[in-house]
């Protein structure tokens, strides 16, 4: 990816070329490495790198934007053009706030030992261990293995990396990520398992495939059992997608405007005393950029207390309205949505997902969710099913593998009835941890 003074040569030109009031531009792509997998067979392996500038200009109390994937002098200046001619015909906004002064920010280093991209071949080589060990078991490998450098994420997605504006505010952030999602399949079971880290280096495609290998062998030959409430076990990736449905209430827009599940009940105890639920980029486990789009400083801001219901995440523009402080959760203005926390972070607890099942009379141990929607967003329903193993647990042991479930159950109620936590993982794009949970809702069951 570009290095710091790259990216600056690269949005200085843009100030340069701009004769607008004030101008505001930021910097997104890199590079981004992928190899999917199917039925033991590699079907996609690339490798992509790109860029794209997005400037926003200001003409009195009017704003507009427009963006480039083109880095050449010539085309930087049309995208200026661009976003000047949008601008001039665009209403007065008469709450537009100016852009930001230079800001102070916490330094971020990757490790430098993980700043590598996998040529082809040792991407293949390395999910080629997967499909070997599958292979081994008569099973069937199925998956994908990607790593960013920047900002560039799966399906052309630039994100930002850097920003500059006409008043001297320069932030950069080298990001890094990796991910590696492996489903294995046998005649009538399936497993999976995923890890993420801060590079390549920190992922082990054996270990996984042997996760997701173990659960697709003990979920062979699955029985139905009846719906209804159970004691759950929530490996941490269904912890991961049940948890996400939470994100948008803090938004402070939304609060505002009573469409979030906080409405009048911000202060109040909503969730159980072992809760505790904070955005925070600092955390050890993320790797992510410590501003906001328009370039405000991140903050920690602890969503859940202990339960309850604590504080909201601000743009700089809901913040001015109702005098509270930006929080650097910001998206690009002009922003209809607010701020977002993008950096979720569940406090864990000390039991192992070994000491929750051992300490379990009777319940499910879930793998994880998927087709998850939304069904009731003011009191945070969602329904959803379970997939890759679903276990039957009963004193203390894992008995056999279950057919799928379909839920129905509020993450509130989820938070209220947390029994055992574990350490959290960085899974999703979220730290979490595994959790038992009592009086989870099934409604219905599957044929597979």
């Amino acid at each position: 990816m570009l290095n710091k003074e790259q990216a600056r040569n690269i949005l200085n030109k843009v100030l340069e070329y701009s004769r607008a009031d004030e101008t505001e531009v930021s910097l997104g792509g890199g590079t981004f490495a992928l190899t999917r997998f199917a039925q033991n067979i590699v079907h996609q392996n690339t490798m992509e790198r790109g860029y794209e500038v997005s400037v926003r200009t200001v003409l009195g109390k009017k704003t507009g934007r427009a963006s480039t994937n083109r880095l050449t002098d010539k085309d930087l200046k049309r995208v200026v053009e661009t976003a000047l001619d949008i601008t001039r015909h665009i209403p007065d906004d008469p709450e537009l706030l100016p852009v930001l002064e230079p800001q102070e920010y916490r330094r971020l280093e990757t490790p430098a030992r993980n700043t590598v991209i996998f040529s082809p071949d040792k991407q293949l080589k390395l999910v080629g261990k997967i499909i070997n060990l599958a292979r081994g078991h008569g099973l069937k490998a199925s998956g994908s293995l990607s790593h960013t450098l920047g900002s560039l994420e799966e399906y052309g997605e630039r994100g930002i990396f850097a920003v500059a504006n006409s008043k001297g505010l320069f932030a950069y952030y080298g990001r890094q990520l990796s991910s590696l999602s492996v489903t294995i399949e046998g005649e009538d079971s399936s497993g999976w398992a995923r890890q993420e880290g801060l590079g390549l280096a920190e992922l082990n495609p054996e270990t996984l495939a042997a996760t997701a290998i173990d659960k697709a062998i003990k979920s062979q030959n699955p029985r139905l059992i009846d719906p209804g409430e159970y004691t759950v076990i929530l490996e941490p990736a269904a912890v991961a997608s049940l948890v996400w449905f939470l994100v948008d209430g803090f938004n402070a827009l939304a609060y505002y405007e009573g469409r979030s599940f906080l409405k009048d009940k911000l202060g109040q105890k909503l969730a159980g005393e072992n809760f505790t639920m904070l955005d925070d980029a600092y955390h050890p486990l993320y790797s992510e950029r410590p501003f906001d789009d328009e370039g405000i400083l991140k903050k920690k801001v602890i969503l859940f207390d202990r339960g309850v219901a604590a504080n909201l995440v601000y743009s700089r523009k809901e913040a001015r309205k109702h005098k509270a402080e930006p929080t650097g959760h910001g998206l690009q203005v002009p922003n209809p949505w607010g701020a977002r926390a993008g950096n979720i972070v569940v406090m864990g607890g000390e039991e192992t997902l070994e000491e929750m099942i051992r300490t379990t009379e009777k319940g499910l141990l879930v793998t994880r969710f998927w087709y998850n929607r939304l069904v009731d967003p003011m009191r945070v329903i969602v329904t959803g099913m379970t997939r890759d193993g679903t276990f039957l647990v009963e004193k203390g042991k894992i008995k056999y593998g279950v057919k799928n479930l379909r839920f129905n159950q509020s993450v509130l109620e989820i938070a209220k009835n947390i029994r055992a936590l574990s350490s959290p993982i960085k899974i999703e794009g979220m730290v979490v941890p595994a959790m038992k949970v009592d009086h989870f809702n099934f409604t219905s069951t599957t044929e597979f």
